[in-house]
């Protein structure tokens, strides 16, 4: 396991050093003035005043230079303090800590209901390529794919919440508020895990281990469940690394979409507010979500792969 978690381990570090100046930087280049944008926020639009801008600008040390107010966050970091938030005065990971347990709460379904959908339809289309499944499957894989994340949760609230009145079309609070969410983003999952899992078992189907097994006599039944499933299983599990960068991305317009108040959410309205701390907290948590997730699909690779269970 140490060379699964060593380099990532490095990369955890690359991640939290460019995330964490890239957020920085780009809220530096907002046009407007930061100090009266917060004050705004803080005080609304008519106790704004030019003197409230500049006690806000003096207290959050926006009058600093910004190389010294970046190597001061990058410093809190590395003890685990992200600062407070620019406009509500909490600590930033105080709030990051409840909207990281919605967020982990909507990724976990997405990706649940993603694999309950894409490798079974795979198997069906890697069974028998060229047939009615295989076409099927293609088709709505390249629908999926072709459509934003925003425009797919957008259909699915017009079916399921004004046509069918089955689900309530935002909010959060209970099973059915995670439903369509979750949803949304398991659609755009499924169409690429459906295609692998299938061009996976096609190729495994056809390699000599299997023929072999065939010509033991074992039935095509056995064939697949003890040799095919579990070998085509390993470039799906290692494209979820991959996917976890269209679930990361997606979380930011789902949440938002559906009013879900998850990492993605905060990060729209920190933007909003130009709240940079809060904007450099939930970023960084992002990233090393993202890091995280690979470093699962890295060991569970290691665990499921007959090779590297071999040489072990």
């Amino acid at each position: 396991m140490r060379s699964v978690l060593l380099p990532r381990l490095i990369q955890a570090v690359l991640v939290a050093i460019i995330v964490g100046a890239l957020s920085f930087a780009l809220v530096q280049a907002l046009p407007g003035d930061v100090a009266l944008r917060i004050a705004s926020d803080r005080y609304g639009a008519d106790a704004l005043s030019s003197s409230a801008a500049d006690a806000v600008r003096q207290e959050l040390g926006l009058d600093r230079p910004w190389p010294e107010r970046f190597a001061v966050w990058m410093g809190d970091v590395v003890t685990f303090d992200l600062g407070r938030s620019m406009v509500s005065g909490q600590p930033v990971i105080d709030e990051l800590k409840v909207q990281l347990g919605y967020t982990l709460i909507l990724a976990a379904a997405a990706l649940i209901i993603s694999l309950l959908i894409g490798p079974p339809l795979g198997l069906l289309a890697g069974l028998k390529p060229g047939g009615v499944a295989d076409r099927g499957s293609v088709l709505a894989s390249i629908a999926l794919r072709s459509l934003p994340s925003f425009v797919i949760g957008l259909l699915l609230m017009l079916v399921f919440s004004i046509w069918l009145g089955l689900l309530p079309p935002a909010g959060f609070g209970s099973l059915r508020d995670l439903i369509l969410p979750a949803l949304t983003l398991a659609l755009g999952l499924a169409a690429v895990s459906n295609r692998v899992t299938a061009n996976s078992l096609n190729q495994v189907m056809a390699s000599p281990y299997v023929a072999f097994a065939r010509t033991k006599g074992l039935p095509e039944s056995v064939v697949v469940r003890r040799h095919a499933i579990r070998n085509a299983a390993i470039p799906v599990i290692a494209y979820l690394g991959i996917q976890s960068i269209y679930l990361i991305e997606g979380l930011v317009v789902v949440e938002s979409l559906f009013s879900w108040p998850g990492i993605g959410h905060a990060l729209v309205h920190a933007v909003i507010s130009r709240d940079v701390t809060m904007i450099q907290g939930a970023a960084l948590v992002m990233g090393l979500l993202f890091v995280l997730i690979n470093i699962l699909v890295d060991a569970l690779c290691r665990v499921i792969d007959p090779r590297l269970a071999a040489i072990r």
